[in-house]
């Protein structure tokens, strides 16, 4: 059984971070190679690239390929697939419709491929921990800190209280005083900010659980957290990944809550009966 094409580009995007400059460079020739085949040779691209055939073998497992053969057929497999044309780099010449175009199918890709890599044991262990938590604490940064909000704003409306922390003294303060009872959501695009690392690392030595929702699933982040949900994007250079980014951990983080929702679906639907009727009178009509 093939693996799932739409998880091909996102387990080779995740892992580029922690690729050294040259294997980069070596990766990013083979992916954008328009005539890659089943003929391409291991010393061809070797040859193209000025390097040796073991760095191109080992560079495939670190790809998580099990060789080169594995990685060009997968490439391949990937390249022709629907979700991998989705994405298209936003141009200075581009009509209005076109970038709309461009960018509404850079969030669809990121949203389909975010799926396919999604662990669903890891999705479930995260609803459960944060059902049971006592305090729950959101920490992120610039426009991960919204996504926060967002799934904070969805938890209160069932009843579920919840603090967000976007500044690094308020986190780490916050880290300081948690528990084996709490729970910890960091959300960070690279997985390697630091003013979110710290506090994750704080809160876990005084027994909190962390999930960790972020891109890069060998990121520091991910690794001092106890459940980690990934997501994954392509982006354009002007836009940058973590804007597309950012809609697929929506996606993610809306699932959650319904996770979390239906464990006690009677007292959700009180509790959200409750506070709509709480802010009715706000609206005009």
């Amino acid at each position: 059984m093939k693996l799932d094409p739409r998880a091909i580009g996102a387990q080779i995007r995740m892992r580029l971070p922690y690729l050294t400059p040259l294997e980069k460079k070596v990766v990013e020739s083979i992916t954008l190679k328009t005539n890659l085949s089943e003929q391409t040779s291991l010393k061809e691209i070797a040859q193209e690239n000025n390097v040796s055939e073991a760095m191109v073998v080992k560079l495939a497992k670190k790809l998580n390929f099990s060789g080169f053969r594995d990685f060009r057929s997968s490439l391949i497999y990937y390249n022709h697939s629907e979700v991998a044309n989705l994405h298209a780099e936003i141009e200075p010449e581009d009509s209005s419709e076109q970038l709309l175009a461009k960018v509404f199918r850079t969030s669809i890709q990121a949203i389909e491929e975010t799926s396919s890599i999604l662990d669903i044991a890891a999705f479930d262990r995260a609803a459960e921990i944060i059902f049971k938590a006592r305090y729950i604490d959101m920490y992120a940064v610039g426009g991960s800190a919204t996504v926060a909000r967002d799934l904070s704003h969805k938890l209160l409306k069932i009843g579920i209280k919840s603090s967000v922390h976007d500044d690094a003294h308020t986190m780490l303060m916050s880290a300081a005083i948690l528990s084996d009872d709490d729970v910890v959501i960091a959300i960070s695009h690279s997985g390697a900010t630091r003013a979110v690392n710290d506090p994750i690392k704080l809160a876990t030595r005084n027994g909190a659980k962390a999930i960790a929702i972020t891109n890069y699933a060998e990121s520091p982040i991910a690794h001092n957290s106890h459940v980690v949900l990934n997501s994954t994007s392509q982006g354009s250079h002007l836009l940058g990944e973590n804007a597309a980014s950012r809609i697929a951990q929506l996606n993610i983080l809306d699932a959650l809550f319904v996770a979390i929702a239906k464990k006690d679906l009677k007292k959700a639907e009180k509790n959200l009966m409750k506070t709509q009727q709480a802010v009715k009178d706000l609206r005009e009509y």
